[in-house]
């Protein structure tokens, strides 16, 4: 019986590819085959130009700037954030993260094409932009500033932050100040704190990283009686 299975099996399979001998649906077959195969060059690979932007990138870019741009410029007397962005320099020391974040939502709710990572990828497309943003709210200051010409390329809020500590450093320690290196890792903190945060209150100093290094009290101990005008001074100069 096991001879005659193996017997019978073969003969099915004899019948079953008997219709490929023939030469003519063999050539189609591979005709086929070739129009759908994909060749992957390992040796001339292509290189990415562009992401996002693919038909008419320019003109949609240019266009949704001047969308974002409208959109703010008939906002700014209604929304407390682009009432400080358009006012005195130093009220810009009174910027929150809930003022932004707020601002953002609003952007989004009313206009979903014009959130501000997606803005900012627009602006790519018309100018070089300087460093990348952190995270959203992030976007939205730096375009903001860029909009309305506090700064003269879109660049990363961080980035902003950091030359105007830099600049305060030098301005402090240029006269009767020399900053410790502790009191110099404080300072930084705080620098970074208030570029993703936008502004450092008192309470502030319960939270990370501040409270694993002591919070207010060790910036008390630290900075003595000038703890609360370096707050203050800190919040204005670093949103210049």
């Amino acid at each position: 019986m096991h001879s005659s299975f193996i017997a019978h099996h073969s003969s099915l399979i004899e019948d079953a590819v008997a219709i490929f001998h023939n030469p003519d649906l063999r050539n189609f077959v591979i005709d086929v085959r070739k129009k759908y195969d994909q060749i992957i060059d390992h040796i001339n690979p292509d290189e990415i130009l562009n992401i996002g932007w693919v038909k008419d990138n320019k003109a949609d870019a240019e266009t949704l700037v001047h969308e974002f741009r409208d959109w703010i410029e008939a906002h700014k007397t209604e929304i407390t954030a682009l009432q400080i962005f358009y006012g005195q320099p130093y009220q810009r020391r009174d910027l929150s993260f809930k003022m932004i974040k707020d601002l953002a939502e609003t952007i989004k709710n009313a206009q979903p094409a014009l959130a501000p990572l997606h803005v900012w990828r627009a602006w790519e497309q018309l100018e070089k932009v300087n460093g990348q943003p952190k995270h959203e709210l992030m976007a939205l200051v730096s375009l903001i500033r860029r909009m309305i010409g506090n700064d003269e390329t879109l660049t990363a809020y961080d980035k902003t932050v950091d030359k105007n500590f830099q600049d305060w450093v030098f301005r402090k320690q240029a006269g009767a100040v020399k900053f410790s290196e502790e009191q110099m890792n404080w300072l930084r903190m705080i620098k970074d704190y208030v570029a993703t945060s936008f502004h450092l209150d008192r309470e502030d100093f319960d939270l990370s990283p501040f409270n694993a290094a002591g919070g207010l009290g060790k910036m008390y101990q630290l900075f003595g009686a000038d703890t609360e005008e370096m707050i203050g001074e800190l919040n204005e100069v670093l949103a210049a």
